[in-house]
């Protein structure tokens, strides 16, 4: 898939994984499922951050994992742009100069500037000077957000981007996110525990049990085509 992701990988310890997947560019795809089932895993997985024996992954017509082949990109060599649960900013820097960051390779003044575009594409525009503590939890997410988009990233990807701010909170990133799925050609991929956050803002969503795929149905099918393993667990949620 030459522009988007495909994922293929197996493993079974320190938790048991076999999944196969693909995310085209302007999709977003929403991994759900109870907690253990592997979701994180599979995140860090793609990202590089974790290592499996079996497996292939391709982002972009590039190719990031090919165990058979020998090929395990490290993550700083993987063109993804990851945003984590708790953040992960620096404290001690602005959120311009947090964004800033992604972009080392680029002179200053231009990495000054592309860090106020991104500021304004999240909608954060005339907060650069801020540091991190005077900002919002939802605020933090989009510095977050900005700054995986200034990697250049050929796939986002978002660990619980909704877990830890407000439902008012959570309906604007729901938005944003989908203004990202439309704007930028990109596959996306989120973890979440809430239903109603995969549906608001996933096109697809794989229902992730034991390390399986058990359901990946079109979130605007899932109400009358739903799977039924799918529908079972949302009964219980």
């Amino acid at each position: 898939m030459a522009d988007g992701l495909d994922v293929r990988i197996r493993a079974t310890t320190p938790i048991a994984i076999d999944v196969a997947f693909s995310v085209h560019a302007h999709e977003t795809l929403a991994l759900i499922g109870p907690s253990g089932a592997g979701k994180s895993t599979i995140l860090r997985t793609v990202a590089g951050l974790h290592r499996v024996p079996e497996g292939t992954i391709q982002a972009g017509g590039d190719t990031w994992l090919d165990t058979a082949a020998g090929i395990d990109l490290a993550a700083s060599r993987r063109h993804a742009g990851m945003v984590f649960q708790s953040y992960a900013l620096f404290p001690h820097l602005t959120a311009g100069q947090n964004i800033m960051e992604a972009m080392l390779d680029r002179l200053r003044d231009e990495r000054r500037h592309r860090a106020d575009a991104f500021l304004k594409r999240v909608h954060l525009e005339g907060l650069g000077d801020r540091l991190p503590a005077t900002l919002s939890g939802g605020q933090q997410q989009r510095v977050a957000l900005a700054r995986a988009l200034a990697r250049n990233p050929k796939v986002l990807l978002l660990d619980e981007p909704f877990s830890a701010v407000d439902r008012p909170t959570r309906r604007s990133l729901h938005q944003l996110l989908r203004e990202l799925r439309s704007e930028t050609p990109l596959p996306i991929i989120f973890i979440t525990h809430d239903i109603e956050d995969a549906m608001a803002s996933a096109d697809r969503l794989c229902l992730i049990e034991a390390g399986k795929i058990t359901a990946d149905v079109k979130a605007s099918r899932m109400a009358t085509q739903c799977d039924g393993r799918l529908s079972a667990w949302l009964n219980d949620v």
